[in-house]
């Protein structure tokens, strides 16, 4: 295995082990026996967890790129690109009910370390904020697209962040609802989504 596959392993573990034990509590040890390197192998790669923090966010923001882009080509609509945005709480709702939102834990985390990468994470944010404003744009409410854009996200962050303390599937549908019920009110002349 080459070194740029090394190094992928390496920030794919990081990516889980950060998102399902929080940055803090994973170790360059749990990394390193997670992809199966010693520890010398390892620090070929990484010489510190800051260094593997960054590559970390960098994947998530590939990621999200990748995702929002694959939502503007799979949906012609503005509102149905929307409504992909709030299905994100059903596709991963085990995972959520499991470990929170991955962005919103690792910018919870870093937030209260103090960390200097914090703002680098909640960039991460920063992706779907503007990409959900360009949608109500799109949608005609250009005046107040970015109010809505956080309104969304804010509902999003919060129904997650309950979905873990409750686990409850339930509610995380219900809420997930009304949400795509809000969308369609905030834009009366969207059609409705066919399923």
């Amino acid at each position: 295995m080459g070194a740029g596959e090394t190094r992928s392993l390496i920030v794919a573990a990081a990516d889980r082990l950060f998102y399902e034990r929080g940055y803090e509590a994973t170790s360059f040890a749990d990394i390193a026996e997670d992809v199966g390197l010693s520890r010398g192998n390892f620090y070929y790669h990484f010489r510190t967890k800051d260094e593997i923090l960054e590559a970390v966010i960098g994947r998530r923001m590939d990621n999200t790129r990748a995702l929002l882009e694959r939502w503007e080509q799979d949906a012609d609509a503005p509102v149905e690109r929307i409504l992909r945005f709030i299905d994100i709480l059903i596709a991963n709702r085990s995972r959520i009910m499991e470990h929170g939102c991955p962005v919103g834990t690792l910018c919870a985390e870093l937030a209260k370390l103090d960390h200097a990468a914090q703002n680098d994470a909640a960039e991460l944010f920063t992706l779907f904020r503007d990409w959900l404003a360009r949608q109500f744009s799109g949608l005609g409410r250009a005046a107040d697209a970015d109010a809505l854009a956080l309104h969304l996200l804010m509902r999003s962050q919060g129904v997650a962040t309950l979905a873990t303390a409750f686990r409850d599937e339930t509610f995380i549908r219900r809420e997930v609802a009304d949400m795509e019920a809000w969308l369609l009110a905030q834009c009366p002349a969207a059609a409705p989504r066919s399923n």
